[in-house]
């Protein structure tokens, strides 16, 4: 989704959806990986059913990592794939189901904002070249050092898209990847695994949507499904969300911010290419080629919760005093349309609405007016109502004007603090900074101070910077104020200047009035009085927000509509639109892979294409060259960085395409045919599964014609099977793609194509809770919890609402009371008293006698049990003053508490009766640390990575 900030919003609004994943590492015995037997329960206290991979957020990062060394060819690159479906089938551990879906061919809508990241690919990387030979040549001579460039090839991430040479590679790579899974993993041995390749049309996530809602149509589904997808793209949630299947959950990887990355000349960190001086690294102590290296550590995973977020926007969205039943369904649905206001890959955002000024929200509130005065909902299963859209956009319109005020004073409130804050670290900020031994230490940092090698040389450094500091600040004083003559002759800076950093100019100004005139004019070179015009772009918005609506919850409706214009209409500009939209085209089919290559890749790219296609990019007498533009402008529109601003390229005409390629067409080899057709989904399984022999069946019979699979033998699996030509099959051999890796020669796994099963023209699939489904236990506070006067709760963790809470015992009890603060009030469970050896100091270390046990100088982490207290004289020998009252006061009613409530707020402290027999009986095991013979914890999860043989 075209949404930068949307996850980020929604995971600190609704903090809850998110849960840390746990994962159990490989172990390693004598030197030899042992992987992780994925056949044992989930370490997550959760059993998932059906595991999706949106494969294209895992290729994308094990081909050109940004945190690590890139693989050095193809096949690291292939081991890294499978390293990474590795981790994640780990954590997951799905029982029924492994869909792996690479995006295909994607539809019109989607393919212009392809084509935009291409070329922006393309343009970006050699102005980084040219960019970086600059530099390099003014750092040379100015005296600076800097490496010896090395000449790498460098791997152009376009070829991640359907039809190339690589994308064909990598589904036989899966294929073999599968195979050696099944055969030799006891966690696969019973998995149904369906490998959705480039060849197949279609995004892949939507790939994925399409096989659940055909899925669970289907008489034989269980709506108890518990589905796990992975991928990093915000409008997986708005997915989750529309398939309303009530255990759904979304894997994908943490979010860490603000990592460092070393520069691209002189490889150091801490500075920009642009900020380079070629200044050579001193030596950082014994181990120096390790001081500038990134740390690199293991990417952790995080769950989404969808059944909490339906729970978050339950609350949110549920209306009192409606004229027509509630339906959270219905109301989710809205909600997921409402998010496309603001941004997604098909259509530009309003100009009006950003997420981070609280644009969501904002709509919430109007649509909850709205649905009171309408009488209804905005969508129904995929369908929009636009009578009820158009009064959202009018209420949104209203507002418009102060909205653009509001953004331009919050903006320059921004801008006045930042300079502000610049200020006073240049004023806090020392002139000189000594090195070596003299250098100021972090804190925390374990290493010592560095030696240094001549004192007297850095003592008379710091000596002559402090005077040198001293001589500028004096003639400072001296001089003139700012703007007037220096000492030196010359014009003296503002100081204002060097803080100072050029903004992109805005001729739009929508703070003020005109903005309206002066944005049509600007973006569409339309006057504003030109009605027909903007009527005909709110037409094609209006006709976007359908076909997205439709795309999300009903499957694709048109492969060949796109939105024509590069900016977006105003929300007051929604008029009268209920009539704008009918219906879409019937039987319009997808582009061939190689027909997208040369819809969405630059002329730089052309290589991955046949060479007669090439010289359609790059001829200048070529019939579609207006297409493929060497530079093309990138218009900021308001933001600050490129990869913001709006790539202003050409739309590319279907027609003129097609009528050039037809003269092409001739000139294709074999396999380049092959790569430019359409394929089918794959489904692999086992000896041990039950479809096993139904499927070697087929292909001893030699099947001609499709053939249903009995759903009892695949999970309720329901669909059309056909013979592969290029299967797995059993007892031959199956070849690997990878030298590295081994053939498997003993194979036991058959494959056969696969389809999802079909539905007639018009068939609508309804977004609403199956029959028999379970919603999952609540997880959120109740609301009116604190008034009902309710038992004690618990928040849920993790999945598993029933997990047993840690439990501390009376020592930690005690260690806890006495390190916590000493500003809490008296009588709380946790007590901020010392222990009670710090009062018997000076009577010579020792305990009274009538305790029943006593020993010099107690420690104060095992001091006495709280439960002496009953027997403590309430005086104890000249104590004058109520202090040591107040202590054993309040231990006693620390350990009271501990004892009646089990132990802490959440009721668990393990129970308090017993504890002086347990006491004595670990009196000798006072050396085993941590020792608890009364509770069983489970072990430490292992360490260590898969280790390939």
């Amino acid at each position: 989704m075209g949404v930068p900030a949307f996850f980020r919003w929604l995971s600190r609004k609704y903090a809850s959806i998110v849960v840390h994943c746990l994962e159990e590492k490989a172990k390693e015995c004598n030197g030899i990986g042992v992987p992780v037997d994925t056949s044992k329960p989930n370490p997550n206290e959760v059993e998932f059913d059906n595991l999706y991979l949106d494969m294209n957020g895992i290729i994308h990062p094990c081909t050109h990592p940004e945190d690590k060394a890139a693989p050095k060819n193809e096949d690291e690159m292939m081991v890294a794939i499978f390293e990474y479906i590795d981790r994640l089938y780990n954590i997951v551990r799905p029982r029924k189901v492994l869909y792996m879906a690479i995006d295909g061919v994607a539809p019109r809508a989607k393919m212009n904002q392809q084509r935009s990241r291409r070329f922006r690919a393309s343009k970006e990387g050699v102005e980084l070249t040219e960019e970086k030979s600059r530099i390099r040549e003014e750092v040379l001579q100015r005296g600076g050092y800097l490496p010896p460039d090395e000449v790498k090839e460098r791997f152009d991430s376009n070829c991640i898209t359907p039809g190339t040479e690589f994308m064909d590679n990598l589904a036989r790579c899966l294929r073999y990847y599968v195979a050696e899974r099944q055969n030799n993993d006891p966690g696969w041995k019973n998995i149904t695994v369906i490998l959705s390749d480039a060849s197949v049309p279609g995004e892949g996530e939507h790939k994925i949507m399409d096989y659940i809602r055909r899925q669970r149509a289907q008489p034989n589904h269980d709506p108890n499904t518990h589905h796990c997808l992975c991928g990093a793209d915000a409008d997986l949630i708005m997915l989750g969300l529309a398939t309303h299947e009530p255990n759904f959950t979304i894997i994908r990887e943490e979010f860490k911010p603000n990592k460092p990355r070393p520069c691209g000349l002189c490889g150091q960190v801490g500075h920009e290419i642009k900020d380079c001086q070629g200044v050579a690294r001193e030596k950082q102590g014994e181990h120096d080629q390790f001081a500038d290296s990134v740390p690199c550590s293991e990417q952790e995973f995080i769950f989404i919760r969808i059944a909490v977020l339906r729970e978050y926007l339950e609350r949110e969205l549920t209306m009192a005093s409606l004229p027509f039943p509630f339906d959270i369904e219905r109301s989710v649905d809205d909600w997921v349309f409402m998010c496309f206001f603001v941004g997604n890959d098909f259509l530009p955002h309003l100009p009006s609405l950003e997420i981070r000024e609280g644009a969501i929200d904002r709509l919430v509130g109007i649509y909850k007016d709205v649905v009171h005065k309408t009488e209804g909902y905005l969508t129904e299963s995929g369908f929009v109502n636009l009578e009820r859209v158009e009064l959202i956009m009018q209420a949104v319109g209203v507002a418009e004007d102060n909205i653009f005020k509001k953004r331009k004073e919050d903006d320059a409130s921004f801008k006045r603090r930042m300079k502000e804050k610049k200020k006073r670290m240049k004023a806090d900020r020392p002139a000189f900074l000594p090195s070596g031994q003299f250098a100021p230490q972090a804190l925390g940092r374990r290493g010592g101070p560095q030696p240094v090698d001549n004192p007297r040389h850095a003592a008379f450094n710091m000596r002559m910077s402090g005077r040198d500091q001293h001589n500028m600040t004096s003639s400072g004083s001296q001089g003139v104020s700012d703007g007037g003559p220096s000492p030196s002759g010359g014009v003296k800076r503002k100081a204002q200047d060097s803080d100072s950093e050029p903004e992109p100019e805005d001729n739009i100004r929508l703070w003020e009035e005109g903005w309206k005139q002066r944005y049509y004019k600007n973006k569409f070179d339309v006057d504003t009085s030109d009605e027909k015009f903007r009527r005909k772009v709110v037409k094609s918005y209006v006709e976007g927000l359908c076909w997205v609506l439709r795309y999300y919850y009903q499957g694709c409706a048109s492969w060949k509509w796109y939105f024509p214009f590069h900016y977006a209409p105003f929300a007051s500009d929604f008029k009268d639109i209920k009539g704008m939209f009918t219906e879409f085209e019937l039987g319009t089919k997808p582009f061939k892979p190689l027909e997208q290559l040369m819809s969405v890749f630059p002329a730089a790219s052309g290589n991955f294409l046949p060479v007669s296609w090439q010289g359609l990019m790059t001829e200048p007498n070529s019939s579609i060259i207006d297409f493929y533009p060497d530079d093309f402008a990138i218009d900021l529109n308001g933001k600050k960085y490129a990869w913001q601003g709006v790539a202003l390229l050409p739309f590319v005409d279907e027609r003129r395409l097609r009528a050039a390629l037809e003269e092409v067409y001739p000139d294709l080899s074999p396999d380049e045919i092959k790569r430019n057709s359409l394929g089918s989904d794959v489904l692999f399984v086992g000896k041990h599964h039950p479809l096993c022999d139904f499927m070697r069946e087929l292909y001893r019979a030699n099947t001609t014609e499709s053939v249903d699979i009995p759903p009892e033998l695949c999970h309720g699996i329901k669909g059309a099977l056909d013979l592969d030509e290029n299967a797995v099959l059993p007892d031959k051999t199956v070849k690997s793609p990878v030298p590295m890796l081994k053939d498997i020669t003993r194979n036991s796994v058959i494959s056969i194509k696969f389809k999802d099963p079909q539905f007639q023209e018009g068939f609508v699939f309804k977004a609403v809770l199956l029959p028999g489904a379970k919603l999952p236990p609540k997880v959120l506070k109740p609301g009116d919890w604190e008034r009902s006067g309710r038992g004690s709760w618990r928040p849920q963790l993790g999945f598993n609402p029933h997990r047993q809470q840690v439990h501390l015992d009376q020592s930690a009890f005690r260690a806890l009371g006495h390190n916590m603060s000493r500003d809490r009030q008296r009588g709380v469970v946790y007590s901020s008293a010392p222990p009670p050896g710090a009062y018997n100091q000076g009577r010579g270390g020792q305990l009274p006698p009538s305790l029943p046990y006593s020993r010099p100088q107690q420690s104060s982490l095992l001091g006495p049990s709280p439960g002496y207290n009953q027997q403590y004289p309430r005086n104890y020998g000249n104590e004058s003053s109520s202090g040591w009252n107040q202590v054993m006061q309040s231990q006693g009613s620390a350990y009271q508490q501990n004892r009646g409530g089990g132990g802490g707020r959440g009721g668990g402290g393990g129970g308090g009766s017993n504890y002086h027999k347990r006491y004595e009986d670990g009196r000798g095991h006072r050396g085993r640390q941590g020792d608890n013979s009364g509770r069983k914890y489970p072990q430490p999860p292992t360490s260590g990575r898969y280790t390939w043989n």
